[in-house]
């Protein structure tokens, strides 16, 4: 096997995510910002994973890491067999694109499309089938009780609600690896409930690994393990 691996192939005894020695510093000098000193993470398959700690601390910076999206100082990360460090960037885009779901806290809707389309969008990427494509967002939409607002845009949605749709694109295309950053930050506890039941489900049933920061408790104690991020150091609480 090549220095980075095979991201087609899945060993079942292989993590789907080893970080090691992660360091992150933004800035230099007395104001350098130290948010990751040395973090290690294993992501078993087919586990939800819960990161907790204080604003502030790290823990979107770690997800942006292990999902691609920046690159430590220091440290490797390898998802599923392959070194993210040893690709170049449209590697990195095309395995971000085949194998990572996201939900950032900032959503990343497309203003213009509607929240069917929205959820689409990684389906339309990776050239799903119409028919089935059309299915899979529906059966999303009305799982996460929005099947009615559909063909509205995310202007036209609460923050909530937008939040929704962002969980359900995450999920559409069954990601290998689901990252993300409090998904459940602007929900009230009945609409909560149901998304962390569907992070649950897209693990328990579709083997996928989740990755999760977050301060909520519901979604702390149905998390497989849980990490807590203080001061730039992992440790199990």
């Amino acid at each position: 096997m090549s220095a980075t691996g095979d991201a087609g192939t899945t060993a079942p005894d292989r993590p789907m995510v080893a970080a090691r020695g992660l360091v992150r510093t933004y800035g230099g000098g007395p104001a350098a910002v130290h948010a990751l000193r040395g973090v290690d993470l294993t992501l078993p398959r087919g586990e939800l994973v819960a990161v907790h700690g204080p604003s502030g601390v790290g823990k979107t910076t770690l997800l942006n890491l292990v999902g691609g999206l920046d690159r430590p100082d220091e440290g490797r990360v390898v998802v599923d067999g392959t070194d993210l460090s040893a690709l170049r960037e449209k590697r990195l885009l095309e395995l971000r694109r085949e194998r990572i779901g996201f939900v950032f806290q900032t959503f990343g809707l497309v203003p213009v499309l509607s929240a069917a389309e929205n959820v689409g969008v990684p389906l339309r990427l990776r050239r799903v089938p119409w028919r089935e494509r059309e299915e899979r967002v529906a059966r999303l939409l009305d799982r996460i009780g929005l099947g009615d607002h559909a063909a509205q845009r995310p202007g036209e949605l609460s923050g909530g609600q937008q939040q929704r749709v962002a969980v359900a694109r995450a999920l559409a295309a069954g990601p290998a690896l689901l990252i993300a950053d409090e998904p459940t930050s602007q929900l009230d506890a009945e609409t909560r409930a149901t998304v962390v039941g569907l992070l649950r489900a897209a693990v328990d049933d579709e083997g996928t690994t989740a990755l999760v920061t977050t301060h909520d408790e519901e979604l702390l104690d149905r998390a497989d393990r849980v990490y807590a991020l203080r001061d730039g150091v992992l440790a199990r609480p």
